[in-house]
């Protein structure tokens, strides 16, 4: 992907103070927030129960009910060791072009993507 004028526009502050040799590298993933990879805020206990079921029913109906792979691939905290968690909650919220995973953006908000991607890096819940 080439930058172009408008391109450079529409990336954060911080990658084009980086690209620009404006600040080192290090300070900016230090500052960025998956760098921090704080946890992320728990649904409440009743949205927790339904993104549990949405994950285990309709993840798990392409990635498998245990969810150790199917038409897609495993989604245990082995598999998913090493992959950054805001490429996982994009691929959950906007899906991935050209294959069979699905957007969810219509069905939960960013902010429970992240969840979902914290739960299954740790080992997801059962449903109860």
């Amino acid at each position: 992907m080439w930058l172009t004028p408008a391109s450079i526009l529409k990336l954060p502050l911080i990658v084009c103070a980086c690209a620009l040799n404006l600040l080192p590298l290090n300070t900016a993933l230090a500052a960025s927030p998956a760098a921090a990879q704080a946890e992320v805020a728990a649904p409440s206990p009743a949205r927790r129960g339904e993104l549990i079921t949405l994950v285990r029913q309709d993840c798990g109906s392409c990635h498998g009910l245990t969810l150790k792979g199917g038409l897609g691939p495993a989604l245990l905290p082995d598999t998913l060791r090493g992959k950054p968690a805001d490429s996982l909650q994009a691929t959950i919220v906007y899906g991935r072009p050209g294959t069979a995973m699905p957007p969810w953006k219509r069905f939960l908000s960013e902010a429970e993507a992240a969840w979902i991607v914290e739960q299954l890096q740790k080992g997801f819940p059962d449903e109860k």
